[in-house]
């Protein structure tokens, strides 16, 4: 048999089984490189050419030839080789896949080194947006500015209350109040932001449906101004002048729940923990305690701290360590302390060397934000990012030329708005994740650059 016979043969072999080959229908090639047909396949013998290293299996059928048509049909060049293969890179640069664990690591380390270098994030060197407030209180033991989760600023100017929507920058004016020397001295958004709670001047407290700007409800109990409130659901706490707390369950007809009356002075910080459990009142004869909501009735308090020096408005709760408070001290005392409400002790005390009358911690990150007023030095009416739990200082920006009077949060925890005594709303875009850019990412951002939008 010559050559020539012997290709034939090969190629009958290949492209036609012998038990197809007396078959009446005419088969084409069956299959193709990637997806051969199996019928054309010897399973048994190839499984005992695999498993056996000592049997020489010799056929006149897998000569050079066939070894040849073999290769060619399976897209292999004279190197064995594929053609066509997919390559990330060059043969010398292209590492054994029993490296890709390290691979893996390379890459993560390189990722790691990028952040390192990569600026954290960029304190703000000016405001976003400042707002004209006409009627404004220079005074630092009222809260006349709360911001609610309907992206609503309710704030109080002298004896009108407004609300600024912060989506498309309405104002509408939600009451005047005609008493003269009755104003807002407290004014506080339920957790849901259906109804505003108003505490006044001459110890009046009023519950305000914003949306259809309708008086919902008044509620007695106070002889004497109203400074602070705080919404802990159902309940309403509010903090007076004539040293009482008392919490009104506004589903009741009779409203008052409970009155304390421990503070030796005014009630002019409240605020209730992120669990509803616990409730801090600052006063200004310089005390802070921490209530339990079970053992209110009691007038049992769980923790008294007479560690500052001056009055105690500025609390807040620490939103990823639930028993971690944060409380700021008037002039005479200029310390923020950190204390650990269940083992009863101060963590975490610093100077700030001025006046603090509002504190924000940041939901984004480990961080909290302090507004100043007064100061021994040049460190007056700024504003303080103080990294935690070290509280060492990240930066400090704000150019207010008086004090600040009360600082509050937006919503989505990026934006934070100040009230100065120089009456303008100032907001700034400090909290919130790190800027992969220059520009900062905000609903707010670019509306305003200078004062140029009154609320009057």
């Amino acid at each position: 048999m010559d050559q020539s016979d012997k290709l034939r043969l090969l190629q009958s072999y290949w492209y036609s089984p012998r038990r197809l080959h007396d078959s009446p229908t005419r088969y084409h090639f069956p299959g193709d490189r990637f997806l051969p047909n199996r019928s054309l396949m010897d399973l048994d013998r190839a499984h005992t050419l695999l498993t056996n290293k000592t049997t020489d299996f010799k056929s006149s059928k897998c000569d050079e030839v066939y070894q040849q048509k073999l290769i060619e049909s399976q897209s292999l060049n004279s190197e064995g080789k594929r053609i066509m293969v997919f390559k990330g890179s060059s043969k010398s640069s292209t590492k054994s896949i029993r490296f890709v664990d390290e691979l893996r690591q390379e890459m993560a380390t390189i990722s790691d080194n990028k952040s390192k270098q990569a600026p954290y994030r960029s304190i703000p060197k000016a405001e976003m947006i400042v707002l004209d407030a006409p009627g404004l209180l220079d005074d630092y033991y009222v809260n006349i500015m709360s911001w609610g989760k309907n992206n609503v600023l309710a704030v109080g100017l002298g004896p009108t209350l407004y609300l600024w929507n912060s989506v498309d920058q309405r104002i509408h004016k939600l009451f005047h109040v005609r008493e003269e020397d009755n104003w807002p001295t407290s004014i506080t958004w339920s957790e849901e932001a259906r109804t505003l709670a108003v505490g006044y001047t001459c110890s009046n407290l009023q519950l305000w449906d914003a949306e259809s700007s309708k008086l919902i409800r008044s509620l007695q109990g106070h002889s004497e101004r109203i400074t602070s409130t705080a919404w802990n659901g159902h309940i309403l706490t509010s903090g007076s002048r004539d040293k009482s707390i008392i919490n009104h369950d506004i589903r009741a007809r009779n409203h008052l729940a409970s009155c304390i009356k421990k503070h030796s002075d005014e009630v002019c910080g409240l605020k209730w923990s992120n669990e509803g459990d616990r409730l801090a009142s600052g006063g200004s004869e310089k005390q802070l305690y921490i209530w339990e909501a079970s053992k209110m009735s009691s007038s049992k308090f769980l923790h008294l701290f007479t560690d500052h020096c001056a009055a105690v408005k500025a609390l807040a709760w620490c939103p990823y360590q639930h028993n971690v408070l944060a409380s700021g001290g008037g002039w005479n005392d200029r310390c923020i302390r950190i204390w650990n409400t269940q083992k009863g002790i101060c963590i975490h005390s610093i100077e700030t060397k001025a006046q603090i009358s509002g504190l924000e911690w940041n939901r984004h990150h480990k961080e909290i934000l302090s507004s100043h007023g007064y100061s021994t030095g040049e460190d007056q009416n700024k504003l303080c990012l103080w990294k935690y739990p070290s509280m060492t200082k990240v930066g400090e920006f704000g150019n207010h030329e008086p004090r600040i009077i009360n600082l509050c949060q937006s919503p989505d925890g990026v934006t934070v708005v100040s009230a100065v005594a120089d009456e303008t709303l100032r907001f700034w875009d400090v909290f919130g994740p790190p800027m992969t850019g220059t520009s900062m990412a905000s609903d707010l951002q670019g509306l305003f650059s200078s004062r140029n939008s009154l609320i009057r």
